[in-house]
């Protein structure tokens, strides 16, 4: 039997490259700011909840906009574009794709941006029920390592990295006696939305197929 766990912290992040900068947005982003405000205005922006970037590269500089209710946040600069959200789950997937098309959508009529590929990362911190988190952690200790010492290991993190996807999995900072668990995975500029959302999901459950664990949704 799987082991249940519950999810008490998790995080959902989107970069975008755009296929050319665009360096109007470098020097005045009154307008781009105001369509994708004007965009976001279902989930209550306020105008504190904006805030400028203007140290760093010149690719790093931008804007800031915060939804503090939805605990989700979009910037955008001369070159990239990022969504996150705190505390993302499926049951909110739907309004995560919404807030995230309104913002990109403005910002593509308003900044003239031609969107690249698409960069997505999921992470979740994971509470076992019942087993230590060394208990799931263990069968992906190599043995050579583990034979090093003979006491128990304590923790450790595995990484797997494809052309196009990427997976860590390791012993949970935030949570006693968790685990952490890192997706990515980049699409092509055209994948849709709902593309995006079925192939994550269908990695969260692989992943957690091989891991051995159940999300309790009781």
């Amino acid at each position: 039997m799987p082991e249940l766990v519950t999810i008490p912290i998790s995080y959902f992040e989107v970069a975008i490259n755009y296929e050319r900068p665009v360096f109007q947005l470098w020097i005045d982003r009154a307008t781009v700011l105001q369509g994708i405000f004007d965009a976001l205005k279902p989930w209550n922006p306020h105008i504190n909840d904006t805030e400028p970037r203007n140290e760093g590269k010149p690719s790093e500089q931008g804007i800031v906009v915060k939804l503090p209710l939805k605990r989700a946040s979009f910037f955008f600069g001369p070159a990239t574009c990022k969504f996150s959200r705190d505390d993302a789950d499926w049951s909110s997937a739907d309004e995560t794709i919404a807030i995230l098309d309104a913002a990109l959508t403005a910002l593509t009529l308003f900044g003239h941006v031609v969107l690249g590929k698409k960069s997505t990362a999921l992470n979740l911190h994971i509470q076992p029920q019942t087993l230590a988190f060394m208990d799931l952690l263990s069968p992906f200790v190599p043995r050579e390592l583990a034979a090093i010492e003979s006491q128990p290991i304590r923790t450790m993190a595995s990484v797997a990295k494809w052309e196009n996807r990427k997976v860590t999995i390791d012993g949970s900072g935030a949570l006693a006696n968790g685990l952490f668990l890192r997706l990515e995975r980049d699409f092509e500029a055209g994948a849709t939305y709902e593309e995006i959302a079925s192939q994550l999901r269908r990695d969260e459950a692989e992943l957690f197929t091989i891991i051995g664990i159940e999300e309790d949704r009781g």
